[in-house]
């Protein structure tokens, strides 16, 4: 029997993969066997990732991405499989959002947002598409939110149409490329806590307890909690499970 979490000797880039729910899901990736490309923008911090993910025992590799640029992606897996020959994983987390209203975005600010989180998806699995037929299957994990679901308020306009948007491309490819044996599925993390939310609680701590009170675990998730689906989904346990929208928040998106 086929060691059905074992991603041993698998390559797995993972966009924006130097920080916060990229990194966890990276290191995740690394200790179940996999060898990662965390391609981001920033080289310092994904020099401090890459230490931790070889912490693992793995093969890191750090690549400079600008996702919005089309040549910077094809360049990502180019360099992926020249260094390993291969891609078995694309785990695409790369993301932004712009906090303003609707009437007070300009057409520059919402095309940023959708070209970072759902453009470069899409040209990230399109890349990856040809090595992995090749090799006879791969795994395309996409990462949305709950704001795939819900409305994102006056705010939250562009993320959460792009966030549902990624639902869509998640869903379209799984049907597009099920015949060459890959793998597409979405995962919709809930509130985690990270660098950037964990202020939430001593700068806006209505905000903070309202949320706690919704979730009905009870409490925010720790990055790590993301670690068993992400492993999952890009192991063989999931070789028939494809177009598939997992919600890993607590039960947030039942309430």
């Amino acid at each position: 029997m086929k060691q059905l979490f074992d991603l041993e000797g698998k390559v797995a880039i993972v966009t924006g993969g130097n920080g916060g729910l990229g990194l966890a899901m990276a290191t995740g990736l690394a200790a179940a066997g996999a060898n990662i490309v965390v391609a981001a923008r920033n080289p310092d911090k994904t020099a401090a990732a890459l230490a931790q993910i070889e912490a693992e025992g793995v093969e890191a590799l750090g690549i400079a991405v600008d996702v919005t640029e089309e040549s910077d992606i094809d360049g990502m897996v180019t360099q992926t499989l020249d260094a390993f020959g291969r891609v078995d994983v694309l785990v695409n987390n790369a993301g932004v959002t712009v906090r303003k209203e609707p009437e007070d975005l300009s057409a520059d600010e919402w095309d940023h947002v959708l070209d970072v989180n759902l453009r470069a998806a899409f040209l990230a699995s399109r890349a990856v598409h040809p090595s992995m037929k090749a090799q006879g299957g791969g795994k395309l994990i996409h990462i949305g939110s709950m704001f795939s679901i819900f409305g994102g308020g006056g705010s939250g306009a562009p993320y959460s149409s792009s966030k549902g948007g990624i639902v869509q491309l998640a869903k379209s490819l799984a049907v597009a490329w099920a015949a060459d044996n890959i793998q597409s599925n979405a995962i919709l993390p809930g509130w985690f806590l990270t660098e950037l939310t964990a202020p939430i609680a001593t700068i806006q701590p209505e905000r903070h307890d309202l949320i706690n009170r919704r979730i009905p675990a009870g409490r925010w998730g720790e990055p790590e909690e993301l670690h068993g689906t992400v492993v999952f989904l890009a192991s063989a346990a999931s070789d028939y499970v494809t177009g598939a929208v997992i919600a890993v928040d607590g039960g947030y998106s039942s309430m």
